[in-house]
């Protein structure tokens, strides 16, 4: 009886071990969506004004790049 009870708290402690890991694993994944995210935020804006750009072949001077 007492390998039972061994047992089955041990196979409950695995559980316990794989719950926390998997919880740890979608905070991570929730904190790279948000900086991917902030990061796509900063990048659309250069990206609309060089794609507005088109045949354009001057560069820009040094004191306007964003």
């Amino acid at each position: 009886m007492t390998w039972i009870f061994l047992s089955v708290g041990l196979g409950v402690a695995g559980l316990v071990v794989l719950g926390i890991a998997g919880a740890r694993v979608v905070a991570a994944a929730r904190t790279l969506r948000r900086e991917i995210v902030a990061a796509h935020a900063q990048l659309e804006p250069r990206r609309a004004r060089l794609a507005g750009q088109g045949g354009e072949t001057a560069p820009q001077a040094a004191y306007d790049r964003g």
